[in-house]
């Protein structure tokens, strides 16, 4: 039975991906320094799990839906606004992504004011639309401790020639109290008992070849290459400790206020001949308010994540068909082992980025520092971006 359900979530996945080819591009209104443009991405995702205990279990589903509009009524200045449906369900009919005001008006760079993403870690600022793999590493992912959205101020500048660029930012954040994560998501998609705090970060990237794009995959075949240093740190400001007695011990339970966390990254990249290649090392620490507490990823009120991230991948026919394979890993103070995955798959573009089909198989070791408690993950998506 399992495996007809595997067949049918893969051919209503295949269909889509033809249905998507057909669908109605970017509409554009423009007017002197007016416009609108609206647009969106739609990724629709078949997950299967198999762990080494228990039953196989399968979805199909929006991964992500998120329509988007940009419009400007003034010269240098531009609004944008993109919310994501894929994940709707009882009281969250939708989170609020990009959301913001930008200044462009400037030689050397913009300002961002609104729900933007912090700067940390080159993974995380490369698009979900421009991936290798159908989902981010751990060196990318919100889960374990990379900030993604906050609701503040960024700026991102350049040099002239654009072979270095930066981005520093600062704005609130907030933290999903779990033990076995470090969860930041934006003050803007709040639940009652996160823990709330303001976050400062950024990164500098040097490019030696000429700009390179935070894009997995070589379309172009031209010699490109980045080096980057990222960092962040993040204060809980002590609005909102649901977790935590008056006294500041912990209160018992999976859920643990968190005091603050910091975190340092190391990335670099390469693109040539249909060949490319990402690396990014990530050391990230965090305490919690109750200074004892020991449980999830935490020893004594602290937590050390060491994570490492390895993807590439090679253009087989260029610009249409892509092997790819990666390695990743994560150790905690508290871990038994260091939890790994092996990814390998294969990316189809009908139209580059905006219209493919991604196949990833991730074999996973030691979930969550559990010596040997593995899992398997079949995960097969398609996309369309207009």
């Amino acid at each position: 039975m399992k495996n007809r359900i595997t067949i049918m979530g893969l051919a209503l996945i295949s269909t889509t991906c033809f249905t998507a080819a057909n669908a109605a591009g970017i509409t554009v209104h423009e007017e002197g320094e007016k416009y609108v443009k609206i647009g969106g991405r739609i990724q629709i995702q078949y997950h299967q799990i198999s762990p080494d205990q228990g039953s196989d279990t399968d979805k199909i589903f929006f991964r992500r839906f998120r329509p988007f509009i940009i419009g400007s009524l003034h010269k240098n200045w531009e609004g944008k606004l993109q919310w994501d449906m894929g994940k709707a369900g009882d009281d969250n009919e939708l989170s609020v992504k990009t959301a913001y005001m930008m200044y462009k008006g400037l030689s050397s760079g913009k300002i961002y004011v609104g729900n933007v993403k912090t700067g940390y870690s080159r993974e995380t600022m490369t698009s979900s639309k421009k991936t290798q793999l159908v989902e981010r590493s751990f060196v990318g992912d919100h889960n374990y401790g990379a900030p993604e959205y906050m609701l503040g101020l960024r700026f991102n500048g350049h040099t002239e020639d654009k072979r270095i660029s930066y981005i520093l930012s600062f704005g609130g954040m907030n933290l999903d109290p779990d033990n076995k994560k470090l969860d930041f998501d934006t003050p803007v998609n709040n639940d009652e008992d996160w823990n709330e705090g303001w976050v400062v970060g950024g990164r500098v990237d040097f490019h030696p070849f000429g700009y390179l794009k935070r894009s997995q995959g070589d379309f172009k075949r031209e010699q490109k290459a980045t080096i980057g240093l990222g960092a962040f740190s993040w204060s809980n400001d002590g609005d909102n400790n649901t977790f935590t007695d008056a006294a500041g011990n912990h209160m018992g339970g999976s859920k643990v206020d968190v005091d603050r966390a910091n975190g340092i990254e190391i990335s670099t990249a390469y693109r040539n001949a249909g060949f490319s290649v990402d690396a990014q090392y990530n050391l990230i620490k965090a305490s919690t308010v109750d200074n004892s507490y020991t449980g999830g990823l935490f020893k004594d009120g602290d937590a050390t994540l060491r994570q490492m991230a390895l993807e590439g991948g090679y253009m087989v026919i260029p610009s249409t068909l892509e092997l790819v394979a990666g390695f990743q890993s994560m150790d905690a103070d508290e871990y038994d082992k260091a939890w790994t995955r092996n990814s390998v798959g294969v990316n189809w573009f009908l139209h580059k980025q905006d219209i493919k089909a991604q196949l990833s198989y991730r074999q996973g070791s030691n979930l969550d520092g559990v010596d040997g408690k593995d899992q398997d993950e079949l995960f097969l998506q398609t996309q369309y971006v207009f």
